[in-house]
């Protein structure tokens, strides 16, 4: 008779696999956080340069893109040449001397104008009058055209209390000019700009210098 062999039932069915160690549960975590890190960090990078090239985008326009006005002034250093003056019986004044007329460029790019007329005067009667030519003020930079001229009394109208101004030896010239161009930005863009120059000249005539420069 045939011996039943005894075949040992395991009643948890197939044998199952074993859980993930603790170690390699952990180092899974540690990668995942470090590429979240990596993740933050270059998020913030990112945003940190948007932040930069606003800034610099808004400097440029304000700063370096914004046209300003151009200023045009006559300088303080006259050179007299010759000047003569009547008496109180004959008053009059025939005076020659070389100035300066500056135009100031405060823009990041070049300001041109066009030929214009400075007019001298005495108590509102034209003196005289010169031609500035056209020329170019550089990028922040201030433009010096050199003005030799005479000025004199032949054109006054008598009613003119020129003898008073002769006896207080003080002699006042208003000047007069406007210059018309174009500023150039980044040679991109050009914007019309113009600027009126009107300064007040007093002449001491017994010490042949400027007394005082005032410029509006």
């Amino acid at each position: 008779m045939a011996q039943k062999t005894n075949q040992q039932v395991n009643p948890l069915g197939p044998e199952s696999k074993e859980p993930r160690s603790d170690e390699e549960s952990g180092s899974k975590t540690s990668a995942e956080e470090l590429k979240r890190k990596k993740r933050i960090k270059l998020a913030i990078y990112i945003a940190a340069f948007a932040v930069f090239q606003t800034i610099v985008i808004l400097v440029f326009a304000l700063i370096v893109m914004r046209v300003k006005t151009p200023k045009v002034r006559l300088g303080n250093d006259v050179t007299f040449h010759n000047v003569t003056t009547g008496n109180s019986t004959s008053p009059s004044f025939d005076i020659n001397f070389t100035t300066q007329l500056r135009v100031k460029n405060a823009n990041f790019g070049p300001y041109k104008y066009d030929s214009t007329i400075a007019t001298f005067m005495y108590k509102g009667v034209t003196a005289r009058q010169v031609t500035i030519p056209k020329g170019k003020a550089g990028l922040r930079s201030t433009k010096k055209v050199g003005v030799t001229l005479n000025v004199n009394s032949k054109d006054l109208p008598s009613s003119a209390n020129l003898a008073g101004d002769l006896k207080s030896g003080l002699l006042v010239l208003n000047s007069h000019a406007k210059l018309s161009g174009k500023v150039e930005l980044m040679f991109i863009m050009k914007k019309k700009k113009s600027v009126e120059m009107n300064c007040t000249m007093t002449i001491n005539l017994s010490s042949k210098e400027i007394h005082s420069m005032i410029c509006e």
